[in-house]
């Protein structure tokens, strides 16, 4: 009984674990990477299906369709902040770029219709598309 309690709550811990993201790159420095022409371009590239991608990478690439769907909803608190603060970035200093992306994964505006009070309310406005 004892073995079927502990397997159990394996179970339940591993089912758990897998309604979030993983932490394991919430250490990347975002500004060194918004800042570096190299090091974004790298992480653009690899979103577009157009250059190699690192581990951290391809990881951002799997999740990026999913997080948009449920609003980061398995983000951490620091991953949404995160998030918020790479789209502000993005949109005053790489806005072309931005709009390539939205292009990508966003073509037909719905993300950027659903969350553009949510953006508002972070001091963020969403070009039109």
């Amino acid at each position: 009984m004892k073995l079927f309690v502990v397997i159990a709550l394996a179970l339940f811990a591993a089912v758990a674990a897998q309604d979030k993201y993983t932490t394991k790159y919430d250490g990347i420095n975002a500004d060194e990477i918004l800042k570096s022409d190299r090091l974004f371009n790298n992480y653009y590239k690899c979103l577009l299906d157009q250059g190699r991608c690192t581990p951290d990478g391809n990881e951002l690439k799997r999740i990026l369709p999913d997080a948009l769907q449920t609003n980061c909803s398995k983000c951490s608190e620091k991953q949404r902040t995160g998030a918020i603060h790479v789209i502000d970035y993005m949109i005053q200093n790489r806005n072309e770029q931005w709009k390539v992306l939205q292009k990508k994964y966003d073509p037909e505006g719905k993300y950027t219709s659903m969350y553009r009070e949510d953006a508002k309310k972070a001091g963020i406005e969403l070009p039109a598309q």
